[in-house]
């Protein structure tokens, strides 16, 4: 596998180098390889490819060797000089045996989808957090890489009872990863417990948060920006966030929320970088809320949102509640529209909202539904709180929102809201109606 770095020998990106897609037909149907091609065509173009062709092969199932058949790839080959193209990019995840077999087969450098995912992780990471994640999803990948290459090279020398050169390279390499990241899994743990104890403040505080999920490049930043006030890096390019970046949200009489961006999901998404990533995950498992936001301009939307609730599902946040926020409607494709409502058919109404960030359609529609799911996940009580007692009112103030504190001769009167699974210290002092 070529690692993609496309710099000059002074180490200036080579914009634009040309590449053809190459994809296999294997009982996927046409329109599911067209819209996988697509998608392939805007990593490779973020990554700064140009795309001067894409090939679809049809097999019963994806060639052990060469992905396309060993014919098939010669006439790939060859257009591929026809039209001056440097790569081939596979959509698809290549075995190390294929990357091998496809190498001595063309003198063209050789990528695929899991390869070009990586590289735009590479360039988009911006935190030490981030670029630790990214570097330790590398890794696991070239562990993959080095899988089977063993028997091949110990045929360079070695007799029965030894281990010949290949294979002792083999193991070095592979000794080198694992303890590079074993030190990163160190780093990342630190990191970790930083969040976990910043996630374990908010929830003392009882502060309602929402996780900002989607596809990738479905508007996600550019919502939390419009709704929050802030400047994270938003943009029409994929994977935008790598680092979950948190803001509040502030409604009327003291009420707010946390929004928590998050990394952009994707189909077929590999393994190992939902591994790498799993801390950057979980802030959506540990939410209140989710918001879902789909992309409507995109004609796969519906399958987009799809992919999202079962990687979300895979995380153990299918139970938690959704607010299904439809972005770029002024953008809307119709076809797109109709598909993702149909989808949604079951949802209540009420869990759906269209919206522009762009243009700031629908927001203040959002922002009614985001206040009104903080306060009705308080409880408003008052009290009358001895002066012994005082201590309930730090209590109260931790773990809510105290909205009046009125210090008479005999007691002090409290009103607020909280949430029932802290309200008990309160129960004594709670005036009844």
């Amino acid at each position: 596998m070529t690692e993609l770095n496309l710099t000059d020998e002074n180490g200036v990106r080579i914009d634009r180098v040309g590449a053809i897609l190459v994809a296999v037909d294997a009982g996927r149907g046409e329109e599911a390889v067209n819209r996988s091609l697509d998608e392939l065509a805007d990593l490779a173009k973020t990554n700064g490819f140009t795309v001067l062709a894409r090939v679809t092969q049809r097999l019963e199932r994806i060639d052990g060797a060469t992905f396309v058949g060993s014919g098939k790839l010669l006439e790939i080959a060859e257009e591929a000089r026809d039209k001056d193209a440097a790569y081939l990019i596979f959509d698809g995840a290549l075995t190390p045996a294929q990357t091998r077999e496809i190498q001595a087969a063309v003198d063209l450098k050789i990528s695929d989808r899991v390869n070009v995912i990586l590289s735009i992780f590479a360039e988009r990471a911006r935190t030490d957090e981030g670029k630790i994640q990214v570097e330790l999803a590398w890794l696991r990948y070239r562990l993959t890489q080095l899988t089977g290459r063993g028997v091949e090279l110990s045929r360079l020398g070695g007799g029965i009872g030894t281990r010949g050169p290949g294979e002792t390279k083999l193991e070095q390499d592979r000794r080198v990863i694992r303890k590079r990241m074993s030190i990163l899994r160190g780093e990342l743990q630190k990191m970790e417990g930083r969040r976990e104890r910043s996630r374990a403040l908010r929830n003392r505080r009882e502060m309602i948060t929402a996780a900002v999920v989607g596809y990738t490049n479905a508007g996600k930043s550019t919502l939390l920006n419009r709704l929050s006030g802030s400047d994270l890096d938003a943009g029409d390019q994929l994977f935008m966030t790598l680092d979950p970046t948190a803001r509040r949200l502030e409604f009327q009489d003291g009420l707010n929320m946390i929004l928590v961006d998050t990394v952009g999901f994707i189909r077929d998404l590999p393994a190992f970088l939902v591994q790498a990533f799993r801390a950057t995950f979980e802030e959506a498992a540990s939410a209140d809320l989710i918001l879902l936001v789909a992309d409507l301009s995109d004609p796969d939307a519906a399958s987009q949102i799809a992919v999202v609730q079962k990687q979300l599902n895979e995380l153990g946040a299918g139970s938690i509640p959704v607010l299904y926020v439809l972005n770029k409607m002024d953008e809307m494709k119709a076809e797109s529209y109709r598909d993702v409502m149909t989808m949604l058919r079951h949802e209540k109404a009420s869990q759906i909202v269209e919206i522009s960030a762009l243009t700031g359609l629908g927001l203040d529609q959002l922002t009614k539904k985001l206040a009104a799911f903080a306060q009705d996940s308080l409880v408003a009580y008052r009290a009358l709180i001895p002066y012994r007692e005082a201590g309930v009112i730090a209590h109260a103030r931790d773990h809510g929102l105290v909205t009046r504190e009125d210090y008479n001769t005999e007691a002090i009167h409290l009103e607020g809201r909280i949430r029932k699974s802290r309200i008990g210290p309160l129960l004594p002092w709670i005036e009844k109606e």
